[in-house]
């Protein structure tokens, strides 16, 4: 039975925690609550001459490439003001509106205005097709959609006889009008909304909404299915504020302690239509009075970030991967920087694990930050106090490397479902290799019943092992018309139990948490509260051997390896564990050039090379003393294409696609296999 955790002295403060914004209430009185307090504060830094925006006439004039900022006072005036355009041009309450935008300011303000004006707000990833974008509009039955630019709204337009759009709105000025009487540019719905503006009116609007109303429907990734809508509502996402600010808001008192306030900066690029950087990037950023700068795209990070000088910054693991293969890339330029780089970061886990690090170890620390890590955290716009890692599981060492380095870097666990943070490290606490223990508020109970306990590998004795389990005011009561998957997402009985007998509730919620939403992960929890992910049980491989085997840390021993690029552990219902593996290119030409090795240009011949081959089998075997036997890597085949959301081999949160990267390398698979190879039906 799970029970109450009394924890350390950090996890009591998070129960005594006395939140000035606290309240039960809506998202949109959450932002003009916080926008109250900080009027001039600066809300939103935007990057010039990236975008013809149609409301440029309402920003301050910026130089292409810089970066400029509007206050909490002008981004409220905008967001009120297209809220009541939004209104004027017809949209009523509980109208569901799609939001089809990569990351940028106007999303958030586009977010705010719509939920302002008593609307439900549902997400569309950029990169999705017209037959995509169709069924995420159509099975909400959105009665608008706000696109991007005109790339993305033809993609609605060719589908539109589908749906039964009242309007569209195009955030860019598109090159040439499309001369429709149902289409506005993003300027247009302001400028409607300006004429239009009664502040008793809009005050109406917020009084109106309840908290208990949808505020959202937040699409799944769909790595094994259809995108499921999950329902949020306005206390779903704020109550989760709320755990959030507990454990990363500022506490009285301790001014030096890393968190998230009115003083943060912090840099937005992860999809926003993914809940974990909406919830965390904008919800928790503008609900502090943060301010938010957006990155121009995934690919100018490096430069943006400088700009920015974030003091915070949230991400996915293949992030944070690419930020250490992008140090190790520059430490290689020489062979004394690499060996100088490769020291300092056996120096950086050595002191993250030590409890007392001694006068050697911290004089070698010392050293190595004057060497090694004062430079890394300048490419990261030395400023940044604390990094949160999310959407996926971060390397063991990965982590410890960057903590070591003094780049504080907090892994948590979360689901579209719970709006979306369960657990997440405390800075007073920080545990590589775990998730964190709950948040305040959010419970959480272990099924051990979902796995055979004889095949469980513990890291901590005396740890549960199972499916977890959540409850709290920040999980969904369950998927848009989807009743037969909401009701075998939810149990009333964790524990197989016929008698009342129930865990003591950590919460402080305003009502009853309700029924326990099945994350369908497989966790460990440690005695004194800590998570550990192990893998998603539709995902833990089944050898002919009957151990089971979870793919993902066998995969994450890869992350820091400069000869493996990505990496797919397979073997179900084979008769061996392999791995399907993309080598790091750069590196790989870099080693052929430095043995005199003359490999073919062309990456799909070049990794046909024996040598090639040899080449990764070395990291492999390495790799393999450190599993046991029947986890073994024996056998694995080499792709020449990268796993990206373009070829639909990752979700748009860097997740990979098991089952379309099995469909895309069967011939790989049977490559690894051969005659005995066993596709799954």
């Amino acid at each position: 039975m799970s029970t109450k955790i009394q924890g350390p002295d950090w996890l009591e403060a998070e129960r005594n925690y006395d939140d000035p914004m606290r309240e039960r209430g809506t998202i949109p009185e959450l932002f003009e609550k916080s926008a109250e307090a900080n009027l001039d504060g600066e809300a939103q830094l935007f990057k010039g001459g990236v975008y013809d925006r149609s409301i440029d006439h309402l920003l301050p004039e910026t130089p292409t490439g810089e970066y400029e900022s509007i206050s909490y006072r002008q981004m409220r005036r905008i967001v009120r003001n297209l809220a009541t355009g939004f209104r004027e041009l017809g949209l009523e309450p509980d109208d569901r509106v799609g939001l089809f935008c990569s990351t940028r300011m106007e999303w958030a303000q586009t977010d705010y205005a719509l939920l302002a004006a008593e609307c439900v707000v549902t997400t569309v990833y950029t990169d999705s097709s017209p037959k995509q974008a169709k069924y995420l509009l159509s099975d909400p039955g959105a009665s608008a959609v706000v696109a991007e630019n005109a790339e993305l709204l033809d993609r609605v337009i060719e589908v539109e006889d589908d749906l039964d759009l009242e309007f569209m709105v195009v955030i860019d000025e598109p090159e040439s009008g499309y001369e429709r009487e149902d289409i506005y540019t993003l300027g247009d719905v302001h400028d409607i909304g300006e004429e239009n503006y009664d502040e008793d009116t809009y005050q109406g609007w917020l009084d109106d909404r309840q908290p208990e109303d949808l505020a959202s429907l937040v699409y799944t990734s769909g790595t094994t299915g259809q995108p499921k809508g999950v329902r949020l509502t306005h206390w779903n996402f704020r109550s989760n504020f709320h755990m959030i600010r507990r454990r990363s808001g500022p506490r009285p008192g301790e001014p030096d302690r890393p968190c998230i306030s009115s003083d943060s900066t912090t840099i937005s690029f992860l999809p926003l239509a993914h809940v974990f950087e909406r919830t965390v990037g904008s919800f928790v950023a503008y609900g502090s009075g943060a301010t938010v700068g957006y990155a121009e795209s995934t690919d100018t990070i490096s430069e943006d970030i400088k700009k920015i000088q974030p003091t915070t910054a949230a991400s996915v693991p293949r992030v944070y991967e690419r930020i250490f293969d992008s140090m190790r890339e520059q430490a290689s330029e020489s062979p004394v920087k690499e060996r100088i780089f490769n020291w300092g970061l056996d120096v950086a886990i050595d002191y993250q694990k030590a409890e007392d690090p001694g006068a050697l170890l911290r004089l070698k620390h010392s050293i190595a930050d004057k060497l090694v890590y004062s430079t890394v955290r300048e490419q990261l716009g030395g400023n940044i106090e604390i990094m949160v890692s999310g959407g996926g599981s971060l390397s063991t060492d990965l982590c410890r490397m960057f903590n070591g380095m003094g780049i504080v870097v907090t892994e948590g666990y979360g689901l579209t479902e719970t709006a979306p943070v369960v657990a997440t490290n405390s800075v007073d606490d920080i545990r590589p290799g775990t998730l964190g223990v709950p948040v305040v508020g959010c419970e959480v109970a272990i099924d051990e019943s979902a796995i055979d306990q004889e095949d469980v590998d513990r890291e901590v004795e005396g740890s549960s092992v199972g499916e977890l389990l959540v409850r709290g005011d920040n999980v969904t009561d369950g998927y848009w018309n989807k009743p037969g998957a909401t009701e075998r997402a939810f149990t009333d009985d964790p524990f197989g139990t016929d008698d009342d007998t129930e865990p003591e509730r950590e919460s402080v919620a305003a009502d009853g948490a309700g029924k326990w939403f099945r994350t369908g992960d497989l966790v460990e929890q440690t005695p004194d509260g800590f998570l550990i992910f192990k893998e998603r049980l539709k995902q833990i491989i089944v050898p002919d051997t009957g151990k089971n085997v979870a793919p993902q840390p066998i995969e994450d021993l890869f992350s820091t390896n400069d000869r493996v690029e990505q990496i797919m552990v397979v073997g179900d219902n084979q008769k061996f564990v392999g791995a399907i593996i993309v080598p790091n290119f750069e590196s790989m030409r870099k080693w052929a050039d430095k043995e005199g090795i003359d490999l073919p240009e062309d990456p799909h011949e070049a990794i046909e090379d024996d040598r090639v081959r040899e080449w990764i089998g070395e990291v492999v075997e390495e790799t393999n003393q450190e599993l046991e036997t029947y986890e073994q890597i024996r056998e694995f085949a080499l792709v020449a294409e990268e796993w990206t959301p373009e070829n639909n081999m990752l979700t748009p949160s860097m997740k990979k696609v098991r089952n379309t990267i099995l469909d895309v390398h069967e011939e790989k698979m049977r490559e690894i296999y051969g005659e005995e190879y066993r596709p799954k039906n």
